[in-house]
């Protein structure tokens, strides 16, 4: 099954970070700079991370140039929706 994830990304961070909410998108802090799609990977990646799933089961639907992206993650829906309601903080 797949879950969709609207993100915010924060680029040139001083370290990855995935945790807090601003409005429904989780927030993804890199330390990558948004050049050449650099920040969009490492969020991708940050995300599978702190969620437990491989990197090739989350894909970026939309948002490639923008900071605000939405995603789709392959896997279990109720263990993704607990995890992603977790780093929200909720």
């Amino acid at each position: 099954m797949t879950v969709r994830l609207a993100i915010r990304v924060g680029p040139g961070a001083a370290r990855t970070k995935v945790g807090g909410a601003r409005g429904d998108a989780l927030v993804v802090k890199v330390a990558a700079r948004a050049v050449e799609g650099k920040a969009t990977e490492a969020a991708l990646e940050a995300v599978a991370k702190a969620l437990g799933v491989r990197r090739r089961d989350v894909r970026l639907v939309s948002g490639a140039t923008s900071r605000d992206k939405v995603l789709e993650i392959d896997g279990d829906v109720i263990q993704l929706t607990e995890k992603i309601d977790q780093l929200r903080g909720s």
